[in-house]
């Protein structure tokens, strides 16, 4: 049986709501295994208190990214530098960026992202470590971000043709951008190597306030034959230590 794993989010929890300690001893004592999208200065504080670190950002900033030739070099950098890092940290993901578009057709922005993740992926194969290109919304939090249909990712992935070249789906910004979230996780399970959830709208808690139906994502998810951690990326409305157990309790029935 396939066997997922939740994760929660350091950005959402540090520092607005929770001290580094709290949080991380909270998820801990909770039932969470690890702490995603940690910054680099963190990863081994979580580490230390006995959390696996479940992805970190592979290049910086998110809106110069893999799309352009031009930044193919510094960026390529990056993330050979990340997937070395990660390796040595047995951390599994490392978040992708298309870019902004910037004017350029998403046709050839999908063509120069899977070139430049072509050159990377035997690197990460030997690693055995996954980069995961990001599906953002560029409705709401991320105008001009080119990566912001599963179509067009998957156009990338398959060009790529790696199993360490995947997506990262993020439920939130695909329900702002295109909805139908069980048919895309049903279809294109294949191409999803990590996963995102918020609610929506708002990005807050997976509640009976928003408009995903969580139960019927998680099972759609299981089903899918996924097996990997699934991330929770939201920003608790109330007192943040209960809404990280809530989640986990409500989320660990279906996953």
């Amino acid at each position: 049986m396939n066997r997922i794993l939740q994760s929660v989010a350091w950005g959402c929890f540090v520092p607005e709501k929770l001290t580094p300690a709290v949080f991380v001893n909270s998820a801990a004592r909770i039932g969470f295994k690890a702490i995603d999208v940690v910054p680099r200065g963190a990863v081994s504080f979580v580490i230390d208190h006995g959390l696996a670190v479940s992805s970190i950002d592979a290049h910086q900033p998110l809106s110069i990214g893999l799309n352009r030739r031009e930044q193919h070099k510094g960026v390529e950098d990056q993330i050979l530098a990340s997937i070395e890092y990660a390796q040595r940290l047995n951390i599994p993901n490392l978040i992708c960026f298309s870019g902004n578009r910037n004017g350029l057709d998403d046709c050839a922005g999908a063509e120069f992202t899977a070139e430049s993740l072509r050159r990377l992926a035997p690197a990460a194969e030997r690693a055995g470590v996954n980069l995961v290109l990001e599906l953002l919304n560029s409705k709401i939090d991320h105008p001009d971000y080119q990566g912001d249909h599963t179509s067009w990712g998957v156009r990338v992935c398959r060009a790529v043709a790696s199993p360490r070249v995947k997506l990262l789906y993020d439920i939130y910004h695909m329900q702002i951008m295109e909805g139908d979230i069980i048919r895309t996780i049903q279809s294109m399970g294949q191409y999803i190597g990590h996963y995102h959830t918020a609610g929506n709208p708002g990005r807050n808690d997976l509640d009976e306030n928003q408009e995903l139906c969580y139960p019927a994502i998680l099972n759609a998810i299981k089903a899918s034959g996924y097996a990997g951690y699934v991330a929770h990326e939201f920003h608790p409305k109330g007192d943040a230590v209960t809404a990280l157990a809530t989640t986990f309790d409500v989320c660990a029935g279906y996953l």
